[in-house]
């Protein structure tokens, strides 16, 4: 197994680990006997990742992160998946959301609620009951 390229970084290929086991489902003899299913880990706390990504990692997804790849009727293919799916999913979680921008209502937005308030008020202040008569 070779090391994984994940962005600007690489994760080396002693901290993944691959675990090969049967797939379930239909398949007959090729599943029962075969280990196609690949299951990828990486421990994030155990890596040689800078610490800020390490930490992002293990805020966002967790420690450890695995992935599962049962697609194919091949382990090579299998392989292949779980690793590209691992090498998204730390894509993802490394991406910094662009920064909210604040905004302010418009005037005549304000103004639609401020009426719909007091049609609400009025529709709720004639439901009561009449106030009594001394």
């Amino acid at each position: 197994m070779s090391s994984l390229e994940v962005g600007p970084f690489t994760i080396p290929a002693d901290e993944l680990e691959e675990i090969f086991t049967t797939p379930g489902g239909p398949g007959g003899q090729h599943a029962n006997r075969n280990e196609t299913s690949v299951r990828l880990r990486f421990r994030v706390g155990e890596s040689t990742l800078p610490e800020d990504v390490r930490v992002t990692l293990a805020d966002k997804l967790g420690d450890p992160i695995e992935v599962i790849a049962t697609d194919s009727r091949s382990q090579f293919r299998n392989r292949a998946l779980a690793r590209q799916r691992l090498r998204e999913k730390i894509e993802t979680a490394l991406r910094e959301d662009p920064k909210r921008r604040a905004t302010k209502p418009t005037k005549a937005s304000q103004q639609r609620r401020v009426e719909e308030k007091r049609a609400r008020s009025e529709t709720k202040r004639l439901r009561r009951s009449p106030p009594p008569e001394d």
